[in-house]
């Protein structure tokens, strides 16, 4: 008998990384200023709004509501 939880836990994570996957590419799009590297290496969404902030000569509340729309909720990170 398959263990469903094992193929779920699975599952998610395959998903979590196609998202996460996504979600980089979403971001390269609209901001492409940034290198595969500087994407990658983001620590979290306050991050990135520091740094389209400051690329894009932008104040940090735009940057921030570019930033939440772009992310439509989703997380940037380790804990992605």
């Amino acid at each position: 008998m398959e263990n469903s939880a094992a193929t779920k836990t699975s599952e998610n994570t395959q998903d979590n990384a196609e998202g996460h996957k996504a979600l980089l590419s979403d971001i390269r799009a609209k901001w492409d200023k940034f290198s595969e590297q500087d994407v990658s290496s983001l620590k979290g969404k306050d991050d990135l709004v520091s740094k389209v902030s400051a690329k894009y000569d932008i104040k940090p509340d735009q940057a921030q509501r570019d930033v939440d729309a772009v992310l439509k909720g989703r997380k940037i990170g380790a804990s992605a």
